[in-house]
Parts: structure tokens; C-alpha cells; sequence
């Protein structure tokens, strides 16, 4: 589950986020691109030189609407000269920008990925100039002035955004102060974008002998270079790294793996990530904020550091007695494995033994086969499935598009249709295996927003999933772990997100919802994975399509609870971390690491490690908002267990609902009232507790 990211069973989930607001089978048909969409195909061969000169004319084009407006005397501002002329040209941007800077993630050529993070760069300081234009700050305000009770409630929403993006970027103060808010608003966005493009460019590997990797499946095995004296070689990529981590018997092994995943760019990054901590703080200093944290909290749900502390406090007691359980049961495996292999017994759990055992609990309790368990889940049974699904769920047609144009040949573009009316909602485009210096996580990427055009129609929204699950071969098709198929559910749950949206605005579209809100309906969505009759639909054998026995699928929905206190306090290690950081002026960040590892999860981080230094969301997008895949599962939770677990869980109607009230609104639509409309009550936390296996009856404790 993405709320469950650690690199013991989970594969990270992040959802594209810009710094600055820039700015499916019941069967699947073919049909030729030019009848998709009568819109022009987006673009993706581009070369260095022409990535260039269209940033250097998108920022022209950008620049002279701002200049137009910066330019309007007070008086003369209006809706038309002032508040769509800033709509239009930030969807202009927004619909443009991706292209740029996207390939930076995904294109096969370095040249081309270099030439898109430096565009992102040239962007993102672009992004900080326009958002700092004191002159059309001055004009929307006045414009705020005349027309309070002329504006319809998404335009007086935008329009009131404006105002207080421009407010929080300090344009009501002094010259001094907006200056030094610029400079080093820069100097974040360029750091940023080196952060994570140093993850992205990193191909660490090792080198083991045969005898190193006892444990591992002979698929898993054949599935690995070989060097020229017949050694194996392991990258850390996902599916690489995460099996080794669970199933090699080999401690010595596993300590190397899981040193080197948590040494990546540990250099470099760490002095980003701690150079990061003083300049946000310094910025939300120079604003009048206490706190980064409280800076950024101020947009979302939770509002202030206080709330997330007792938000993750009140977790950790209930999480705690729970989490000293499952170690105590983890410390037994071990020593009773030591002792039958003859290794030493070193008395505790550590971070590489972490992963091994808790698969463990899993055989040893409730006896899941994850050998027998991943050949029925072929990647194209899955997707088969999980289309069906979401189609059946949002009232949604999904057709392949023949010969589209893409970034590599592996790449698939869906055009989805509703079903009842034939329109066009949106395209996505599916990209699911690594190669090298591809976007090494599971992400969802909005590339064209799904709001009103200059022409008054709407545009069709774009987005893209990128994964990284296990290629096909000769012989063998591409296999997922159920951790995986739970992934893909939940990062096409953002795909829906996007392409679902329908508003007014560029700003409002898709998934530009407050950071605490983001994740509720991809969290929602993961829950079908756990369900009988919808993992019926997405899985069958991969040699003979037989389903998977019974036995084995009633094992593997008991097993949801399995480690639950160890996963959930992971969470909180990290969302408490995430706090610590951006609740201080400096920090050690290692140490920070260390510290709540120990004190929190009770496993000590591996010496000379600093997991920090490639926790990508601290550099894009999540800073002080960590804390919101483990606030927003409380309510994804209660929306399943109240709507579809009780009236149905592949219920067209409460489907199409969802669609209707979460989805389509994007950020229109604060997420509490969104959650208030759907609920038809307030939200509250029984149903996140009960299904961790937390609680057996409580009463309803509202949020």
C-alpha cells in the first residue's frame, strides 16, 4: 500500500508534484490514434536543441500575459483583461511545461534527459519569477476588491487562491524581503531538481556468486546478468532489490544490499537534503512562519505542525504495544534460524533482516506461498483485470491506441471514453518496466490538465503511470508480487484522478488537491486487491490460466494484517522524521534517521547508511507533508468500508458517485467537504483501525 512505503514490502508511491503551482478489461479495443482526440498529439522525440528554444518560448509567451496585466492600470482590471488572461496562460504553461521537463523521468537518451532537468531548472526559476510579479499581485488584489459577488464559486476560489499564493510568497511586504524570498526560492527548485536527478542517473549494482543468493527462485535467478566468470548481478532497482531483500537466506548478502540502497547518493544528497532544511526554514522565517512546516501546513487539511504531531502521536500508542509483539515474534524466527544454520545470534532485528523475517511471519502464520502466489499473477492478467475493474467502478471505456507516438517502444496509450455518453474523459499512457536512467519509483505524472479551454470547451486530460515491474523474457512472462498488484491499483487509482477531472481551471485539475487529501482515492482504490472476487478477475496461472485455488486466496486476505504494527510504525518513522526536519532550522539528517529508527520502529539503521538521501519525497513536493499517506488511508478506509464494502463493492451506482463527487472536482472542492458529500457525515478512524486489525469495536471517533 503506498501509505505502507518502506523498502521492506512496499514499492514507493508518489504522485507528480511540482515545487511551485506550475503555472482499463472487459475487453480492450485498438482504434487509430487521429480518432481519439481531434486535439494535436503531444509530442515526445524532441531533441536537446529543440527542448531549448521551446522552454525559451514558453517563457516568453508566459512572461508578456504577465507583463500585459502587470501592466493594466488598477482601475481597468477585470475578469476578462485579469483573471482569464492569467487562466489562459497558465494552462498554457501547464500544457506545455510537461513536455519539457517530463522526459527527464522516462526518455531513453541521456542527452535528452539532461537537456529536460535543465529545462526544468530554467522553469522552476521562471516558476519563482512569475510568482513573485509584486505589479500582478497588486492588480488581482484589486481586482479581489471589486468583484467579490460577481464571480462564480470556482472563479472566486481561484481568484482568492491568487491572493493567497501571493500573500504567502511575502508580495504584501518589503522590497528587501521579497528579494531574498526570490533568491533563495531559486536556489530551492535548482536543488530539488538535482536531488532527485541524482536517484534518477544512479546505477549502483553488485556482484554475487551463486552460493551468495541461496533462497531466491530460479525465475528471479535467470532473470539476472551474469559477468564473463559467471557471477550475478544485482542492481538495486525494484525488482531487483525487494525480492532479494525477503527471500535470501544469506544475512551477509542482505547486509550488503540493503547498505548500498540506503547509501545512494549519500554524498551528494545529504549535504542537498540538510543544505534544503536551512533554506526553507530561513524562507518561512523571513514570511513570519515559526516553522517549513508550518509554512507548507497552512494549505492543507491538518493546517498546523501541531495537529500532525498529535495526529502521529495518538498512532504510535496504538501502534506501539503491537509493534513489540511482532519483534518479539521476528527475534525468535531468527535465533531458531541461526541456530539451524549455524549462524551467529546477535540478539537483535536489523535493518536487513527486517524485510527476510517479516516474509516470514507471513509464510509461517499464514502460510502464503509467495512462489506459488506470484504465477498467477501474470502483468497482462492483472491489467486485463484491473481495467475491467475500474471500467466497471467509473462507468469508463478504455481503448488502446493504435501506433501512438511515445518516448520508448514499450510504452501504451489509453484513450478513456464514458461509457454512457461516448465523450472522451482522457489518455494515459502506460509505462511499467525499468531501464536504465528511468524514474526508479512508481509514480503517476499529470501531463495535461482537464479544465476549460480559451474556446470554452473542455480539454482532455493526459497523465502517465510509470512503474518499474519485472520485464518479460524468454519464456517467462512478466510475473508480479501481490505487493506489487496493489501498486498498480493504487497508481492507477491517481491515473483516474487525473483524467477524471473536469473544472474550470488549470489550478483546480486533477490531483491539485490539498497534499493531506491527495492520496485518498488511489488508498481507496487499493483495497479491491484484497477482495476475492476482484482478485479472481485479475489473476490466473500464467502456464494453464487456472485460477488461483482457494486456500491460497483466502491465506493471502488473512495475511493484510500480517506485520501491521512494524509497517504502520515505519509510517510514522518517517512522517515523524519528516516533521523533525521541517520543524528546525538545521539538521543532521542521518542522525535524525537514526534516532527515530531506534526509538520508534525499535530496528537500528545500518551504520554509515542515510536512508534520507534518496527519500525523494523530502525533494519533491512532500517536505512536511510525509505524514499524508498515513492521514489520508484513514479516510480512504472509511470511504471503502462505508460506501462500497457495505452497499457493494463493484456497485456501479456508488462508483459512479465516487467518480462524480471525488474525482471529477479536482481542487475545486475542499477534501473535507468532498468527504462530508460522499459520507453524508463527518469522517472518522474506526474503519482504518479495524482493518489493520487494531481494534475489535470502538466507538466512532470523528477526525
Amino acid at each position: 500500500m503506498c501509505a505502507l512505503i518502506f523498502a521492506v514490502s512496499r514499492t514507493l508511491c508518489r504522485v507528480s508534484k511540482p515545487l511551485f503551482p506550475r503555472m482499463t478489461i472487459q475487453s480492450v479495443c485498438v482504434v487509430h490514434a487521429r480518432s481519439c482526440s481531434q486535439r494535436k498529439p503531444l509530442k515526445w522525440d524532441l531533441t536537446p536543441d529543440e527542448i531549448r528554444t521551446m522552454t525559451d518560448s514558453l517563457i516568453s509567451r508566459v512572461k508578456k500575459v504577465y507583463d500585459d496585466i502587470g501592466s493594466l492600470n488598477t482601475d481597468e482590471v477585470s475578469v476578462e483583461n485579469t483573471l482569464k488572461a492569467l487562466a489562459d496562460a497558465k494552462l498554457d504553461y501547464a500544457s506545455s511545461r510537461h513536455v519539457l521537463d517530463f522526459p527527464q523521468y522516462v526518455c531513453p537518451s541521456k542527452e535528452v534527459r539532461t537537456a529536460s532537468t535543465e529545462a526544468d531548472k530554467t522553469l522552476s526559476e521562471f516558476d519563482v519569477e512569475i510568482s513573485m510579479r509584486e505589479d500582478v499581485f497588486e492588480r488581482i488584489t484589486a481586482l479581489q476588491g471589486k468583484l467579490q459577488d460577481d464571480l462564480s464559486p470556482e472563479e472566486k476560489r481561484f481568484l482568492d487562491r491568487l491572493v493567497t499564493l501571493g500573500r504567502r510568497r511575502g508580495l504584501h511586504l518589503s522590497k528587501d524581503i521579497q528579494e531574498e524570498v526570490k533568491r533563495i526560492s531559486k536556489l530551492i527548485s535548482e536543488l530539488s531538481i538535482e536531488f532527485n536527478s541524482n536517484l534518477n542517473e544512479d546505477n549502483t549494482f553488485l556482484v554475487f556468486h551463486h552460493h551468495e543468493l541461496g533462497g531466491l527462485a530460479d525465475t528471479y535467478l535467470n532473470g539476472l546478468e551474469r559477468t564473463d566468470n559467471g557471477q550475478y548481478v544485482v542492481t538495486l532497482e525494484y525488482p531487483h532489490y525487494f525480492p532479494l531483500m525477503k527471500r535470501c537466506h544469506n544475512p551477509e548478502t542482505r547486509r550488503k544490499m540493503e547498505t548500498a540502497f540506503h547509501s545512494r547518493c549519500k554524498e551528494v544528497n545529504t549535504a542537498i537534503l540538510e543544505q534544503l532544511i536551512q533554506l526553507r526554514a530561513k524562507v518561512a522565517d523571513v514570511l513570519g512562519y515559526s516553522s517549513h512546516a508550518n509554512y507548507v501546513l497552512e494549505m492543507n487539511m491538518a493546517k498546523n505542525a501541531s495537529n500532525v504531531s498529535n495526529f502521529l502521536d495518538t498512532f504510535y500508542e496504538t501502534l506501539k504495544p503491537i509493534g513489540i509483539k511482532e519483534r518479539k515474534y521476528i527475534l525468535a524466527l531468527k535465533k531458531r534460524e541461526c541456530l539451524m544454520k549455524g549462524y551467529e545470534f546477535d540478539g537483535q532485528i536489523n535493518a536487513w533482516d527486517l524485510p527476510y523475517y517479516m516474509n516470514q511471519v507471513e509464510q509461517c502464520k499464514f502460510a502464503v506461498n509467495k512462489d506459488k502466489l506470484i504465477e498467477y499473477f501474470p502483468l497482462d492478467v492483472v491489467t486485463e483485470g484491473l481495467f475491467g475493474i475500474y471500467q466497471e467502478l467509473l462507468g469508463l471505456t478504455y481503448t488502446e491506441v493504435e501506433h501512438a507516438h511515445a518516448w520508448h517502444e514499450n510504452v501504451k496509450l489509453y484513450s478513456a471514453h464514458d461509457t454512457e455518453t461516448g465523450e472522451e474523459v482522457g489518455q494515459f499512457y502506460m509505462d511499467l518496466h525499468p531501464r536504465e536512467g528511468k524514474y526508479g519509483h512508481a509514480a503517476c505524472f499529470g501531463l495535461q490538465p482537464g479544465c476549460r479551454g480559451p474556446d470554452g470547451k473542455r480539454r482532455v486530460p493526459v497523465a502517465a503511470m510509470v512503474a518499474n515491474f519485472t520485464k518479460p523474457r524468454k519464456g517467462w512472462p512478466s510475473l508480479l508480487q501481490h505487493h506489487e498488484v496493489e501498486t498498480y491499483f493504487h497508481e492507477f487509482g491517481h491515473v483516474m484522478h487525473e483524467i477524471c477531472s473536469k473544472t474550470v481551471f488549470s489550478e483546480f485539475s486533477g490531483t491539485q488537491v490539498e497534499t493531506d487529501f491527495v492520496e485518498v482515492p488511489s488508498q481507496m482504490l487499493e483495497n479491491w486487491v484484497w477482495e476475492k472476487e476482484p482478485l479472481r478477475r485479475m489473476s490466473r496461472h500464467y502456464k494453464d490460466g487456472s485460477p488461483i485455488p482457494d486456500n491460497l486466496l483466502d491465506k493471502l486476505i488473512a495475511s493484510r494484517v500480517a506485520n501491521t504494527g512494524l509497517m504502520n510504525l515505519r509510517q510514522v518513522v518517517l512522517s515523524k522524521v519528516d516533521q523533525l526536519l521541517h520543524n528546525s532550522s538545521h539538521a543532521d539528517t542521518a542522525e535524525v534517521f537514526a534516532k527515530h529508527c531506534e526509538d520508534i520502529l525499535g530496528v537500528p539503521a545500518t551504520p554509515g547508511t542515510n536512508m534520507t538521501a534518496s527519500f525523494s519525497h523530502l525533494a519533491g513536493g512532500y517536505d512536511g507533508q510525509y505524514y499524508s499517506y498515513l492521514w489520508s488511508e484513514v479516510y480512504s478506509m472509511d470511504i471503502f468500508f462505508s460506501r462500497f464494502k457495505k452497499e457493494g463493492i463493484m456497485n456501479p451506482k456508488v462508483g459512479k458517485e465516487y467518480r462524480r463527487v471525488i474525482l471529477e472536482p479536482g481542487g475545486r472542492v475542499d477534501g473535507m467537504d468532498m468527504l462530508e458529500t460522499y459520507l453524508g457525515r463527518p469522517p472518522c478512524q474506526d474503519a482504518f483501525f479495524q482493518c489493520k486489525g487494531l481494534m475489535k469495536s470502538r466507538e466512532t471517533s470523528n477526525l
